[in-house]
């Protein structure tokens, strides 16, 4: 990938603002929502509401789960946020625009890009350069794709075998049988950054900042993993010995197995930690600034046994988390990352989420299931945090407060000093309030949904990430109330 100056913008540096809404949740006509115009009307809205971040999930192109958490691919974009609009626009401008094209499919339309970009010189290079600087990722995504679809969407440590180890002769083979199909998956994913480059300048010009998201782990069936098996403790056979989770807690008696095969950190960091490098630098490319999900797995990761159903017998492993941080400061300079570091996180974990100026998380909803010591309560956070109402992965804030019993919401009103607007901009406000120099809100939160609006329900495999809002939710007002809080907070 292309080398980056050293110098990055800390991740908060000033009190601000920002709104999670993943682009999939955007309105729009399709299924999903879309990285169009609907995209750049809701950073007019963020700015008309004092807002300076938009925070996202991860981008990647997701399994039939649709979770952005088990990506296809760590480097990819998602094929399904292109936006039609984008390319109809593209096309039009072309002399022999055609007007029933508007109704093809997407994937047809970007086929009429691409042939358009083969014939301008300008665009055929910007295409053959983003191949140039993607290639530590691209050309081993599109066979991956290419692959995947030829078997029937079995994963890859099922295929064929001279497939499945990656023997040269067949790859090779594969790329000179196969050439158009490959062109078109690489050119799809410049249709991708492409149009993303063209929203966040957009965002940029309307001072907002986007905070990305990575996950630690991915996804056993995956690119990345396909491509770079020494980087993971897998069988000659290309499957896990140890999966990743975390142990039984106050939350499940049997722990979660998330089954993502587990790093080898005594190769990548004999290595060089290349690979981390290639992946924060892409982030780097997309985002401002982004959060790195389970940061605690950078001191020590739960290590259980690919047998095992459960997460009981599992075993902490320690990672070699300071010396890739280390190797990644002197590389970007001040990290703009923001850390997960909710759950049991020991003080390893918090010295080294210090030691490298990473901001933490706080979770309003979680301040008050036990005393006046729980550490996200308001009295208790620290500058150096993002507060959220709720995350993709809690109930909306409506719906969680009306889940609790009476006596319970009384001692959350009590606490807030029963403020006159109720649920959820009490909540939003106390956000805002606090000491933590960024607050962020669930758009889910801004439009006053209940719990049939959230986004995920963690443990539950079917009908999550499809949640859309519409501008007809949005009361006229809200954009305003947003920004007196801004205002009122000094955000």
């Amino acid at each position: 990938m292309n080398n980056r100056d050293n110098t990055t913008e800390p991740p908060v540096g000033k009190r601000e603002a920002g709104i999670l809404l993943h682009p999939s949740s955007l309105p729009g006509e399709g299924e999903f929502g879309e990285l169009g115009v609907e995209a750049l009307h809701f950073i007019d809205f963020l700015s008309a509401a004092g807002q300076q971040v938009w925070q996202v999930l991860p981008l990647g192109p997701v399994h039939e789960d649709l979770s952005p958490y088990q990506a296809l691919s760590a480097f990819a974009g998602n094929p399904v946020l292109i936006g039609r609009d984008w390319l109809l626009g593209g096309l039009r401008k072309r002399p022999d625009w055609q007007a029933d094209w508007a109704h093809l499919p997407k994937p047809d339309l970007i086929g009429h890009c691409r042939q358009y970009c083969l014939a301008d010189a300008v665009e055929r290079q910007a295409y053959t350069d983003f191949c140039q600087a993607q290639a530590s990722w691209l050309d081993d995504y599109a066979r991956f794709m290419l692959l995947k679809k030829r078997f029937a969407g079995q994963g890859w440590f099922d295929w064929p075998v001279q497939y499945r180890d990656r023997d040269q002769a067949a790859l090779d083979q594969l790329s000179e049988e196969a050439e158009e199909e490959l062109a078109y998956l690489r050119y799809e994913q410049y249709v991708f950054y492409s149009q993303w480059q063209q929203v966040r300048d957009y965002a940029r010009q309307h001072r907002v900042r986007i905070l990305g998201d990575m996950p630690i782990f991915v996804a056993y069936d995956s690119a990345d993993v396909w491509a770079c098996r020494e980087a993971f403790l897998l069988d000659e056979s290309g499957h896990p010995t140890v999966v990743a989770g975390v142990p039984p807690d106050y939350f499940s008696d049997t722990g979660q197995r998330w089954g993502n095969p587990h790093y080898d950190w005594e190769w990548m960091e004999a290595d060089g930690f290349r690979w981390w490098h290639w992946r924060v630098e892409q982030h780097l490319q997309l985002f401002d600034l982004f959060r790195i999900d389970h940061f605690r797995g950078f001191e020590a990761s739960w290590e259980i046994p690919a047998w095992e159903e459960t997460a009981i017998n599992g075993r902490w492993i320690k990672v070699p988390g300071d010396e890739l941080f280390a190797s990644l400061k002197a590389r970007f300079g001040d990290l703009p990352i923001i850390a997960e570091d909710l759950g049991v996180i020991t003080e390893e974990v918090t010295a080294l989420r210090k030691k490298y100026q990473l901001p933490g998380m706080l979770i309003l909803q979680f301040a008050f299931d036990s005393g006046p010591d729980n550490p996200y309560l308001p009295h208790s956070h620290t500058v150096d945090s993002v507060v959220y109402t709720g995350t993709h992965d809690n109930d909306t804030t409506l719906g969680w407060f009306n889940a609790l019993d009476e006596g319970r919401r009384e001692q959350v009103m009590a606490y807030l000093g029963h403020p006159k607007d109720p649920m959820p901009w009490a909540l939003i406000e106390a956000a805002y309030a606090s000491v933590a120099q960024m607050a962020i809100i669930p758009m889910q939160d801004v439009l006053e949904l209940g719990s049939e609006y959230r986004m995920n329900i963690p443990g539950v495999a079917q009908g999550n990430w499809r949640w859309r809002f519409q501008w007809e939710q949005l009361a006229a007002e809200q954009a305003g109330r947003l920004a007196e809080l801004c205002q009122r907070y000094h955000r």
